[in-house]
């Protein structure tokens, strides 16, 4: 999908070193000086074998996978930071960010195995709690590619519902005031190639082919 990330390239489109940061890249490959891509072993049952996924640009060559974090949004990045020269190397604070406790509780089984999840990934709320150590020591720079939180909705039927006796606030799911309390879930696709290509019953070139194409080359690395 454009833009999106995906765990299954060691290869980047920027540049690897801050003496050619002024020279644009179309595609690198791992044999290539300074491209040493976090590994990844899909599947695998602790999330430290499995190893992160890696989309952000601030360090081409640890890069482990193909597109970038925040989908299409990644065109208002780049506009912010035409505009404004804002730190091409911000890394965000990810204090208090963990899911709530229900969320943290696994791994489940179906969070291991190459053939069991393949468009996205299973650890993704919680690698920021996963590789709190590297993140502190500036080793990696991720980002979580499935966030949680609890919200407030206020939705106008509700109310009415409640004047007219036909729903009642419980405290739970219907707050005092009457606002729906929920779990929200922000999801990015992170798509394991080989599975999709299996799911799909197809082979994995020609998938690669077809997204390479279908999405107007955006993508050399596939």
């Amino acid at each position: 999908a454009p833009n999106r990330p995906s765990a299954v390239s060691t290869v980047s489109s920027m540049s690897l070193h801050p003496s050619t940061a002024h020279c644009i890249k179309l595609t690198t490959h791992p044999c290539q000086f300074g491209v040493e891509p976090v590994p990844i072993l899909w599947g695998a049952d602790d999330p430290k074998k499995r190893g992160p996924v890696i989309a952000t640009v601030s360090e081409p060559g640890k890069r482990n996978a193909i597109g970038s974090h925040s989908g299409t949004y990644t065109v208002y990045r780049a506009l912010a930071l035409a505009k404004s020269g804002l730190d091409r190397n911000f890394r965000p604070d990810f204090t208090n960010t963990l899911p709530g406790k229900m969320f943290l509780e696994g791994p489940l089984p179906a969070w291991s195995g190459a053939k069991r999840i393949v468009s996205i990934d299973p650890w993704g709320h919680l690698v920021q709690g996963i590789f709190a150590d590297e993140l502190k020591r500036g080793e990696l720079d991720l980002r979580p590619t499935i966030a949680i939180t609890r919200s407030h909705l206020d939705i106008p039927e509700i109310k009415t519902g409640i004047k007219e006796g036909r729903i009642k606030q419980d405290g739970a799911v219907i707050a005092e005031g009457g606002h729906v309390v929920v779990t929200k879930a922000a999801v990015e696709p992170v798509w394991y190639l080989p599975g999709v290509a299996e799911r799909l019953r197809t082979d994995e070139t020609e998938l690669r082919r077809n997204l390479h194409e279908q999405t107007g080359g955006m993508y050399p690395e596939l």
